[in-house]
């Protein structure tokens, strides 16, 4: 019997590929959800914000959480399966927001985002190895990107299929402003059918991923992923790395998930969408980041030029006139809307955002050699930051305002600026 060519090989891999690009395209429905659910919950449940970025917090506490028996579940029932499983727990958890909305329960819904984190984290553990073993391994970046494209787009549609319908029936300029009990009682009720769609949906990809012809990957788990964590810690670059990580998750979350919420503090109609301009600018900084790293511009130049990028545009939040729309209406010609400049500087923050992920990695990960898997880990665990900074900023917003509270973010940008700049060059704390 011949052996299957390298060709016949990964062009076999196609129809798994486009299951798992499926799959991104699901996490980025469901997590960049979170930016247009929340101003909604805001308005049913009469949430102060530190209330309403528990909403987005509780999310990513669950995903930190998970992200380790996580793995223990796939050693123990392998890839495929733990896709499997995880997809069913999503569907159970999306049908949790049937009740909590119904009783417009502050808790349900916690417990709902709380158990959607679980059941993502699970697929996410599982999935991410398929996009580099499907395929050639000098390609391996290549698909990342594209996976990560997917994800960011399904956060563009995402809030725009949603808003559309849970609107239905509700007037939009009313729910910017102070809305009667009629139209609240109206969107708990529109909340209902998007996620019995969702449940539905991802329960259907659960079955046909656990019976699929998908290849089951070997564990590659050995001793020298459980070196004890203390050796790790001897290196600099990947300890400043988990930091920089945890700071940018953070503002990666208050990007796209908190700005409805602002845009509806502060007037704005449409703010149910806000999220997909974010996500926008972010595929567009993936885009560019694909075509100039590193041809044009090493990734530690590009990650300098967005952290610079992330301070700037922070600081112009704070300063900047919530009623000017002085930025947008240079591109009215091309039938730009008036959108205020702190909005458009916190949807900006997208495209700064975009390649800070990728290239926080593999400088955090360089010469640890036996202690990479360890150092692996330790970067997931930085996915914290998507839960605790939403809550520093909901804090600082209930003692002060939304606006001033975008302040929290300066600093996180000028730490990856530092670690971009110097922290990354270090092998020794001495």
């Amino acid at each position: 019997m011949t052996a299957p060519s390298t060709q016949e090989k990964y062009s076999s891999s196609f129809i798994p590929l486009a299951m798992i690009a499926g799959l991104f395209f699901i996490f980025g429905f469901v997590t960049w959800l979170n930016g247009s659910l929340m101003p909604y919950l805001e308005l049913i449940l009469k949430l102060n914000p530190i209330q309403a970025y528990l909403i987005i917090s509780s999310f990513y506490f669950s995903v930190c959480i998970f992200s380790i028996p996580s793995s223990w579940i796939i050693n123990s029932v392998g890839y495929k399966n733990g896709m499997a499983i995880g997809l069913g727990v999503m569907s159970a958890a999306a049908l949790f927001y049937i009740p909590a909305a119904k009783a417009q329960s502050f808790a349900l819904f916690l417990l709902a985002q709380f158990v959607m984190g679980a059941g993502q984290t699970l697929v996410q553990t599982a999935v991410n190895p398929y996009v580099v073993k499907m395929g050639p391994e000098e390609s391996a970046a290549r698909r990342i990107s594209i996976m990560g494209i997917l994800n960011k787009s399904a956060g563009i549609v995402a809030p725009i299929v949603f808003t559309a319908l849970i609107l239905g029936g509700v007037n939009n300029t009313h729910t910017a402003q102070t809305p009667s009990a009629e139209e609240i009682a109206q969107l708990a009720n529109n909340l209902i059918m998007p996620y019995i769609y969702m449940a539905c949906i991802i329960g259907v990809v659960a079955l046909l991923v656990r019976f699929s012809s998908l290849p089951d990957l070997e564990s590659e788990e050995s001793k020298e992923d459980k070196l004890p964590l203390r050796e790790v810690l001897q290196f600099p670059n990947l300890v400043l790395g988990v930091i920089a990580l945890f700071f940018y998750v953070g503002v990666e979350v208050i990007a796209g998930d908190t700005i409805g919420a602002y845009g509806r503090s502060i007037g704005f109609s449409n703010f149910g969408i806000l999220t997909s301009i974010t996500m926008a600018c972010m595929v567009v900084g993936y885009f560019l980041g694909i075509l100039l790293i590193p041809k044009v511009i090493s990734q530690q130049n590009f990650l300098m030029l967005s952290a610079i990028l992330g301070v700037v545009l922070s600081l112009s939040i704070v300063l900047g006139n919530h009623e000017s729309t002085s930025i947008s209406s240079l591109f009215s010609f091309a039938g730009v809307p008036a959108i205020p400049n702190t909005i458009l500087c916190i949807a900006l923050l997208g495209f700064a955002n975009a390649i800070v992920w990728p290239a926080i990695w593999p400088l955090a990960l360089s010469g640890l050699g036996k202690y990479t898997a360890t150092g692996s880990a330790l970067l997931i665990m930085a996915i914290a930051g998507g839960a605790v900074l939403p809550l520093i900023l909901g804090g600082i917003s209930h003692l002060v305002d939304r606006q001033t509270a975008y302040i929290v973010m300066t600093p996180c940008y000028m730490f990856i600026l530092y670690y971009a700049a110097k922290g990354y060059k270090l092998r020794s704390w001495k």
